[in-house]
């Protein structure tokens, strides 16, 4: 399946882009680019797809994205609805190489062409070095001249340095990008974010996909490292995720909502894509003056 290769536009006046995007689905495609991309999400949530890995995001959080690595954040519906003056994200995109064919190559420099190599597979930055990063790129934003650039090396320096991250995408993650793929992976996505909350056969995502049943496993297989079963199971979980931190349903409500037929494969899929218990994951976003115990009670 072939991301579409996305251009981004260049500034005559500056050897890297950055911006605030304020229209939430912008880049509502999975895509790819040559330039490396960090992005700090300000505001709005959805799903997040960094190579293979499928998970949340939301305000607050930051990706470090590598060159070519194909990756899409679809906004849950309801972001539209927020103001449109409203800032979703701050995004800058830089080659590996604006600063001069041997400057990552310096001695000094170790840590940081160290930290653009492992995004290659996708960085999550988390922690207290995130505010510092932060600050960093809400200065590139209105800094001119030599200083824009030691800002995001200041950045890159913080990143490599933060012991709070984590690679995405698998090791094993690889992208093919034949021309005959250009838009399956788009119409695979689009139909399984329309349609996860019922049954999707494996004839019916197939023919979607324009392969016989056989075709379309090994095909999705070899391409993403997972089944089409566990794809789309990760998708539900996250939409369940939503539904735990919005908290107006009880967490049985909350399985058939996300696409599951009962509460028991349910729970045995929450607690292995998230590694805890719907409650447990909820436990983590309530006010500590909530009362867990009510939402239990719902449940039984």
């Amino acid at each position: 399946m072939k991301p579409q290769l996305l251009k981004v536009n260049r500034e005559a006046i500056h050897s890297f882009k950055a911006r605030q995007d304020k229209q939430p689905n912008i880049n509502n495609r999975w895509h790819y680019h040559p330039e490396i991309e960090l992005i700090h999400f300000h505001k709005g949530a959805g799903t997040q797809f960094v190579g293979d890995n499928i998970k949340r995001f939301g305000p607050g959080d930051m990706v470090l994205v590598g060159s070519n690595l194909p990756h899409y954040w679809k906004y849950d519906d309801d972001v539209d609805k927020l103001a449109d003056d409203m800032p979703y994200s701050t995004v800058i995109h830089f080659f590996d190489n604006f600063w001069g064919s041997g400057f990552l190559e310096l001695p000094e420099n170790k840590s940081i062409k160290s930290t653009l190599e492992i995004a290659r597979s996708g960085l999550q930055i988390i922690g207290k070095t995130q505010q510092d990063i932060a600050n960093a790129m809400q200065a590139i934003l209105v800094t001119e001249g030599p200083k824009r650039i030691i800002m995001l090396i200041e950045a890159l320096m913080a990143i490599g340095d933060c012991t709070a991250k984590k690679t995405l995408s698998s090791l094993g993650f690889s992208q093919n990008f034949e021309e005959a793929d250009k838009d399956r992976i788009n119409l695979i996505y689009d139909y399984s974010f329309a349609n996860f909350k019922n049954r999707i056969s494996l004839e019916e995502i197939a023919g979607i996909a324009n392969l016989s049943q056989n075709s379309f496993c090994r095909y999705f297989k070899s391409k993403t490292q997972k089944t089409y079963s566990q794809f789309i199971t990760e998708i539900r979980i996250g939409h369940a995720c939503k539904l735990l931190i919005e908290d107006k349903f009880n967490v049985k409500q909350i399985c058939y909502e996300s696409g599951f037929n009962n509460f028991s494969s349910f729970h045995t899929a929450f607690k292995t894509v998230t590694n805890k218990t719907p409650l447990n994951y909820q436990r983590n976003f309530l006010p500590k003056s909530t009362e867990i115990k009510s939402n239990i009670h719902r449940v039984i």
